[in-house]
């Protein structure tokens, strides 16, 4: 899915501006330029060019940070790139504290059916036997579910 989708979506579920965005990707130590900042939220028609992998990386470190605080029992992680859609997902189920069954619930609000074992193989590493990346559609309805769950009405 693209980043700046990933990123419109958020920003509309938790109804944040510019600026905060912007603190979000700072909290995970980069500084992003105003550019940056625009070209992810001129592009209405999705025909634009995406954000990096790196930007993206440090906004969804940042949006852990933002939703959970720096923790100073474990050091920041380095960033992983490339961020795949099980990367997102992984790291949104970190910044809203959610599990199995949250997740389950969530897809399912948006109209979504998945079982146990299937979601449990996108949240593996990629080098495990039971591992499986996840489809656009499945980020989609996750960012729909989790809208309607912080933003009902």
């Amino acid at each position: 899915m693209r980043h700046n989708d990933v990123i419109k979506s958020i920003r509309y579920t938790l109804n944040l501006d510019d600026v905060e965005i912007a603190e979000i990707i700072k909290k995970s130590d980069y500084n992003p330029t105003r550019s940056e900042i625009t070209a992810i939220f001129e592009d209405d028609d999705g025909e634009g060019p995406d954000s990096s992998d790196e930007l993206m990386a440090h906004f969804l470190d940042g949006l852990i940070f933002h939703k959970r605080g720096k923790s100073d029992k474990h050091p920041p992680q380095p960033i992983q790139i490339p961020v795949t859609n099980n990367t997102v997902l992984k790291k949104l189920r970190v910044a809203f504290t959610l599990r199995e069954d949250d997740i389950m619930s969530i897809l399912k609000k948006a109209g979504f059916k998945i079982n146990s074992p299937e979601l449990s193989a996108l949240f593996r590493r990629e080098d495990h036997k039971n591992y499986r990346p996840a489809g656009d559609q499945v980020v989609r309805y996750f960012l729909r579910g989790l809208t309607m769950t912080h933003r009902p009405e």
